[in-house]
């Protein structure tokens, strides 16, 4: 899932695609709440963060992570899809997470986008 929004993000769906332009487009998650992770990782993956002081790395398990806060899950793992610098920064700006299915961009009339099909865990 997050290889497509991250695909859609840089905009190179479209025919005039370049990789030095952000011709991407907006991207609304919602549902956040309900991704899955396959295998292991809900136990054994952890998702760090530094506040930039010595001894300031702090770490916690995706599990936690999902249950606190999901929509930090799917933007970091969109956001590691992303060039490094100015304009991945200007692109991960385009993106919108939410828990539920509400959003708040109803106005800019969205239009779904049907993903391709997305392993389930038993």
């Amino acid at each position: 899932m997050s290889s497509q929004i991250a695909t859609l993000l840089r905009g190179k769906h479209k025919p005039y695609y370049a990789p030095h332009i952000d011709t991407g487009d907006f991207v609304i998650v919602v549902n956040a709440e309900k991704v899955a992770l396959t295998g292991k990782k809900l136990d054994q993956k952890r998702a760090y963060r530094h506040s930039g002081y010595p001894g300031g790395l702090r770490s916690i398990a995706y599990a936690d992570l999902l249950e606190k806060n999901p929509e930090r899950a799917i933007e970091k793992a969109v956001k590691g899809m992303l060039p490094k610098g100015s304009l991945g920064r200007q692109m991960a700006k385009k993106l919108k997470v939410y828990a539920g299915a509400e959003h708040p961009h109803q106005a800019q009339q969205p239009v779904p986008f049907e993903m391709k099909t997305i392993a389930q865990p038993a």
